[in-house]
């Protein structure tokens, strides 16, 4: 079966203690290295931003279908597979953020883990527990608690939908074989 394009969830917005989005969150505020000797990806959740000042209780607050809110520059630093694999265990359903780290937007893509580029997503209204509505191929996103609608987001590419469909780029890889 065909995974969906329209995702709908509550979103969970990283903000300081102050309210302001929180930029440049590295991949060891994300896992920090510490844990990096735990291999299972069901284990990774509960240290999902353990070194992040204000978010180490993060993982309680995941519900399903959480819709993780982040600012510019998320995922910066080290090519750590497990910033990415944290919130796949959590069943984090997708990333909304201003900008990406290269590599930590590769590696989620890889893992099929759909991440949506919004600018200014920061300067909106969305809050933590709002009920979103996304779709992947438009990049339109909707604040059903709100009634408010978001655009100037970059939808998922072709292949980015391929790979997410697939589950992981080895399951896409072999989708082509």
């Amino acid at each position: 079966m065909k995974k969906s394009t329209t995702l709908t969830g509550k979103a969970i917005v990283i903000k300081d203690s102050q309210g302001t989005g929180i930029d440049d969150i590295d991949t060891d505020m994300i896992f920090h290295n510490k844990h990096l000797h735990i291999t299972d990806i069901n284990e990774m959740g509960q240290y999902a931003f353990g070194n992040l000042e204000g978010w180490k209780e993060f993982s309680s607050l995941v519900t399903e279908n959480s819709i993780l809110i982040v600012g510019k520059n998320f995922g910066a630093g080290s090519s750590r597979q497990q910033a990415v694999d944290c919130f796949k265990a959590l069943e984090v359903m997708l990333i909304i953020g201003e900008s990406f780290g290269a590599i930590y937007k590769r590696n989620a893509i890889n893992s099929g883990m759909p991440l949506l580029t919004a600018p200014e997503i920061m300067k909106t209204a969305i809050e933590t527990g709002d009920l979103l509505k996304i779709d992947l191929t438009t990049g339109k996103i909707s604040s059903e608690t709100k009634k408010l609608q978001f655009s100037n987001i970059t939808p998922l590419s072709q292949v980015q939908l391929d790979i997410y469909y697939a589950g992981n780029l080895f399951e896409y890889g072999k989708s082509l074989e």
